[in-house]
């Protein structure tokens, strides 16, 4: 049985080392990925105190089935692993995705010579809403968009919410997770990446902006837009057109706008 913090602790440390792991946590979703054999599973986290009704058992099951290891843990363990105890339910699950990574290394890879040379990425600054940012991911990963960038402090994090709006997605969109967004674009611009902020005040539309290098679009929160520490790393301000009087637009309408603007 697993169940100190100093167990906990060096999980996460040794965890901490793949790039690739994302833990999703809650019932529905765990029993769903387990479900799912397309998705690479890296380790279920069970609390102890879990009463072990139907779930529980078809979540152990499935998991003997596959050979995935199970790591029972008490409760602040498990809360440890999930990082959301008010929603975990009591399970946590390790994927081992491949399109999961960190702006770090995909950096790396571009002094490498190992990316594209024209990409094109979703910056996400301040996303709030989980249900936002589900179909922010959806319209990238269907408009072709070659990554997102999200950063662990300000925005929505990955959970229930946000896989179900994703409708799938997220585990095909490569998603690339940084500390503070302001920092890693800081890094993009010294690699040559364009940064573009969307402002209704901008001469430039959205539509008129072309050219092929690595661009980096930019979403603001919901209400506050693009905070003051990333808008100065910008280097390039776009507009929208609007009519009829509207200020603006949902930040996932805004995502799906820049996905698909090529291709329509």
């Amino acid at each position: 049985m697993t169940d100190s913090r100093q167990d906990s602790d060096k999980y996460l440390k040794k965890r901490a080392f793949f790039d690739s792991l994302l833990t999703i946590y809650g019932r529905k979703p765990v029993l769903e990925a387990l479900e799912d054999l397309s998705l690479p599973v890296h380790k279920l986290h069970l609390a102890d105190s879990n009463r072990r009704d139907q779930l529980i058992a078809r979540m152990e099951q499935l998991a003997s089935e596959r050979q995935i290891e199970i790591a029972y843990w008490d409760r602040k363990g498990l809360s440890r692993i999930s990082r959301n105890a008010r929603q975990d339910q009591g399970v946590a699950l390790d994927l081992a995705l491949p399109h999961y990574g960190t702006t770090e290394a995909f950096l790396n890879e571009g002094k490498k010579g190992g990316n594209q040379k024209n990409y094109e990425l979703l910056a996400l600054d301040g996303i709030t809403n989980p249900q936002n940012l589900g179909m922010i991911i959806r319209s990238a990963c269907a408009g072709g968009m070659d990554g997102i960038i999200l950063p662990r402090k300000g925005c929505a994090q990955i959970d229930p919410l946000v896989i179900k709006a994703s409708t799938g997605t997220l585990f095909r969109m490569r998603l690339l997770r940084c500390e503070d967004l302001a920092p890693a674009l800081s890094e993009f611009r010294q690699q040559g990446a364009r940064i573009c902020g969307l402002s209704s005040h901008a001469q430039k539309s959205l539509s008129d902006f072309g050219g092929e290098a690595p661009t980096i679009f930019v979403l603001g929160n919901e209400t506050r837009g693009v905070s003051d520490d990333v808008a100065r790393q910008c280097t390039h301000r776009l507009r929208i057109p609007m009519h009829n009087n509207v200020e603006s637009l949902n930040v996932a309408v805004t995502a799906a706008l820049i996905s698909f603007r090529r291709q329509i």
